[in-house]
């Protein structure tokens, strides 16, 4: 027959009717149901002053709690909260002290701790991730030094039209200058946003891409007709390694926070899409704080350039030791009587020759170096 188990509840109940009986002292009781005798104490003082209540379990809490955060503080906290369900902790203290710097705000922990126990937290999965790669960025110093520009893949809106977002940043703010929908990478639609950005905020001195369409082609240098019309510009063409996403890491990452806000749930059409993305666009710049900025956000280090844009660039001038050859319509320019073929893209346009050595000439357009011809070898190759 197994043991009963006494409660210590009952127990308590039998140190107290032992008291009672007068037949026991403290030190007795103490012995006879293996406890201290400060606790047979308590319970006799508590029985005394509470009656049978005094014997139940109480809370520990503290009766007072002087650094417990206040009602009203939380009751805000949780409404910032679920006006910004993508937002965690540390940007909710940033924005509120940005909106609220008179008011004492509990730290970033503090507030994870109330939005957990409202049941506003949602614990994302862990994975590994490439290590940034930093070496493109090393000159980039100021607004406007480095423009990011890529397609974030497509998708279907629920009226089945395929969206192809373009966006466009600059690497030294992660201002996000453009975020617009189009039906595909092409290269008119491609310039016309770009266009549009130009005019309102001026020339970079670069824009970084991928090797995709339309910002890389198979011709020389990898150049096409949206990279040749950025070098009339004055403009720099970067492109990343192939397979090298990280490269272009800042882009990359905004492009995720856009995926996470804009494309949860499918849009009815373009129009509401577009919608989307311009409320995100004014977000991000101006009210999302930023980690890398100081918990700042764009708009608070960017500025526009001070290179405005030209409508009609003016034809390439080279210094005296060029040689300069027009490009042909069939792509090819006649040098030293042989005929290289360079690039169809560049039909009726001037190029600049200067020599490296006795058989080499390295072949610019612009300020842009294109590729390198070798006389020798009777070949162009290409940068």
């Amino acid at each position: 027959m197994p043991w009963k188990k006494i409660e210590p509840m009952d127990q308590k109940v039998q140190i107290i009717a032992n008291w009672k009986t007068n037949n026991f002292n403290k030190t007795d009781l103490s012995k006879k149901y293996d406890i201290s005798r400060k606790t047979v104490t308590k319970w006799i003082k508590r029985y005394e002053t509470q009656g049978i209540d005094g014997l139940k379990d109480q809370s520990r809490a503290p009766i007072n709690r002087p650094h417990a955060t206040p009602k009203e503080i939380v009751k805000r906290i949780v409404d910032h909260k679920l006006n910004n369900r993508k937002r965690g902790p540390r940007k909710i203290y940033s924005q509120l002290i940005k909106k609220h710097p008179q008011i004492d705000w509990p730290v970033p922990s503090t507030i994870g701790y109330w939005l957990k126990k409202h049941g506003l937290v949602t614990v994302r999965k862990k994975r590994k991730r490439v290590p940034p790669y930093n070496e493109p960025f090393i000159d980039c110093q100021s607004p406007n030094d480095v423009w990011s520009a890529d397609y974030k893949g497509q998708f279907f809106t629920k009226n089945n039209r395929v969206c192809y977002p373009l966006t466009i940043s600059d690497n030294y703010s992660r201002y996000l200058i453009k975020c617009h929908g189009l039906p595909g990478p092409r290269y008119r639609e491609t310039r016309d946003i770009f266009e549009r950005a130009f005019r309102k905020y001026g020339l970079p001195d670069a824009i970084r891409t991928d090797n995709g369409t339309p910002f890389a082609s198979k011709s020389v240098a990898g150049l096409t007709r949206l990279s040749i019309w950025w070098i009339q510009l004055g403009v720099t063409p970067e492109r990343i390694e192939k397979g090298c996403p990280q490269q272009n890491g800042r882009h990359e990452r905004m492009h995720r926070t856009l995926k996470y806000e804009t494309l949860d749930t499918k849009a009815k059409n373009m129009k509401e899409q577009q919608q989307r993305f311009d409320f995100f666009q004014i977000d991000y710049n101006n009210d999302r704080p930023h980690e890398a900025l100081n918990q700042n956000t764009p708009s608070d280090y960017y500025q526009k350039s001070y290179r405005p844009y030209v409508e009609k660039p003016k034809k390439p001038v080279y210094d005296y030791d060029f040689t300069v050859r027009q490009v042909r319509n069939n792509g090819e320019i006649r040098f030293k009587g042989q005929m290289y073929f360079l690039t169809n893209l560049l039909d009726d346009q001037p190029i600049g020759l200067k020599q490296i050595d006795e058989d080499s000439w390295n072949i610019y357009y612009y300020f842009y170096p294109i590729a390198t011809l070798n006389v020798k070898k009777n070949k162009i190759f290409s940068k």
